[in-house]
């Protein structure tokens, strides 16, 4: 099992998970929040005074899947969430050791 965390624009959103959920991907956790990476934010003007938003809102999605198709996840999250420019994301893919269903306590890859 894999766990495929992906950092993306939140305008792009819609296309991930329609992405994901056409290879079948079932569960997605989703959380907005706020970073920066190399673009390190930008500046804005209110009101005559500008202020600097160094903390840029972004999308974070959690996938869990098989081994057999971390490849494909990863792939359909980056071409759908890619604009080219700076800022489009980054994704981390982590293994999972194991997987439990607090219901009925299955373990593995049915939990998926």
């Amino acid at each position: 099992m894999q766990k495929v965390e992906a950092y993306i624009q939140p305008y792009k959103l819609d296309e991930v998970k329609d992405g994901l959920f056409a290879i079948g991907v079932q569960g997605i956790s989703i959380s907005e929040v706020r970073g920066h990476g190399r673009q390190k934010g930008h500046s804005v003007t209110y009101r005559g005074a500008e202020y600097s938003l160094d903390l840029i809102p972004k999308v974070k999605l959690e996938v869990f899947v098989t081994d057999a198709i971390v490849e494909r996840v990863v792939d359909t999250i980056s071409g759908a969430a890619k604009t080219g420019k700076i800022g489009d994301g980054k994704i981390f893919v982590f293994p999972v050791a194991e997987a439990v269903r607090i219901r009925n306590g299955e373990r593995g890859d049915i939990v998926l």
